[in-house]
């Protein structure tokens, strides 16, 4: 499925899972920051403030379970990412290096399933998120407001998908100013709710709770994107710094829920009524401290924050389709994971709403066989063994995938 033109009107990208030709690869490592700051800024971060102080922590081990648990599983994103620059092809195309094709089908299944989840995942949040935020302002909030919200949110991400690379990197770069100028803009407006006592006060837990803490917030940050690092470097040249590779994606992932978490933190720490609406509804929740005028912009990042991470998700799932050997065009594989996303989210925002908390848990426990794929490619990229080879493209039985492993320069 090789391509050698890739650029089309609007910026459509033909190219899918072959690997990137010498003269198309482009970009320098910062330009990693955009995708990867604006799939992470989510306001839902916040919300990790409440669920991690419910482990029975203190807010100092909190802050330190945070920053342990967000850093290091985004670091494991920016090594991925470092084998995309050397083999210059998608995440799960590269996974053939130390598994083989035809051993690589259970991770490509298990990767695809895990993307397409969050997918619905994040729409299904996007859409009930402005149906609150309308409820709030005394709007209309019902099915009209959903629909209305739902096909607009689908439409671009969809849509983000389908035309491919350079209109995603377009996209996360907007997404990223926005995003991050009215997060600033809601912290400041919150920040008289934050009670700098009651906060310190908070007593300290174990060691198991501390180490659970840790876990709970790696496995709901980084580890999610592992099997995705790749697909966004592929287009850099070979010659980029391995170095810089991995400290651009891990910053770019990390800089914004670091400052969600501590600041969600902050703010459930200092009310015991706020960290239990944060636990039940944490969009809700998190618009009840803010002044009306403020309600329209805070759904605006919400919904672009969750946008954000959805369109890499989307974009992943369709190559990680074809890397399982479905052999139709990139865009087909996009337009066929947006309408499964779309179906799954009518379901659950129409129909079944009992069955969200499930799903996302199912989601969670996906994250276990991933972890131990992660660890599996990371040990062939940092040994380095083959490192100048590139893997086979090929999904039929009997291809050799050969290893993308590398040094850092």
């Amino acid at each position: 499925m090789v391509s050698t033109d890739t650029q089309r009107p609007l910026g459509y990208e033909a190219n899918g899972i072959n690997v990137i030709s010498e003269d198309e690869r482009k970009g320098s490592p910062r330009s990693l920051f955009w995708p990867w700051f604006a799939a992470n800024i989510s306001v839902l971060g916040l919300g990790y403030g409440a669920y991690v102080l419910e482990g029975g922590v203190s807010f100092w081990q909190a802050c330190i379970a945070g920053l342990i648990g967000i850093i290091a599983s985004f670091l494991l994103v920016g090594f991925i990412a470092v084998a995309g620059k050397r083999g210059s092809a998608p995440t799960l195309v590269l996974s053939r290096a130390p598994f083989g094709v035809r051993g690589n089908l259970l991770p490509s299944l298990v990767s695809w399933l895990l993307n397409v989840g969050w997918e619905i995942i994040l729409v299904v949040l996007a859409t009930l998120a402005t149906a609150t935020v309308f409820r709030q302002l005394g709007w209309s909030s019902g099915d009209v407001t959903k629909v209305v919200a739902f096909l607009i949110i689908t439409a671009l991400i969809v849509g983000s998908a389908a035309l491919g690379f350079d209109t995603i990197m377009r996209l996360q770069a907007a997404i990223t100013v926005v995003t991050g100028v009215l997060t600033v803009i809601y912290f400041i407006l919150v920040a008289g709710k934050v009670h700098w006592p009651v906060v310190s006060s908070l007593h300290g837990g174990s060691s198991q709770a501390f180490l659970g803490a840790i876990v709970l917030v790696a496995t709901g940050f980084g580890l999610g994107w592992v099997n995705t690092g790749a697909d966004y470097s592929r287009y850099l040249p070979r010659r980029s710094s391995g170095a810089g590779v991995v400290f651009w994606t891990t910053f770019g992932s990390s800089v914004a829920p670091v400052f969600l978490l501590v600041f969600g933190l902050l703010l459930a720490g200092s009310s015991t009524k706020l960290l239990s609406a944060i636990n039940t509804d944490p969009i809700g929740a998190l618009s009840t401290i803010l002044p009306t005028w403020y309600l329209v912009p805070f759904v605006i990042v919400a919904v672009l924050g969750l946008v954000g991470g959805a369109v890499l998700d989307i974009y992943s799932s369709g190559l990680t389709l074809l890397a399982a050997g479905v052999r139709i065009p990139r865009w087909s594989a996009a337009l066929i994971d947006g309408a499964l996303m779309i179906v799954g989210s009518v379901y659950m925002v129409f129909f079944s709403s009992n069955f969200f908390g499930p799903f996302e848990g199912f989601l969670i426990t996906l994250g276990v066989p991933i972890s131990a794929w992660c660890g599996v490619m990371l040990a062939d990229i940092l040994s380095g063994a083959r490192r100048t080879r590139i893997p086979s493209s090929s999904p039929r039985p009997g291809a050799t995938g050969r290893s993308a492993g590398c040094r850092l320069p």
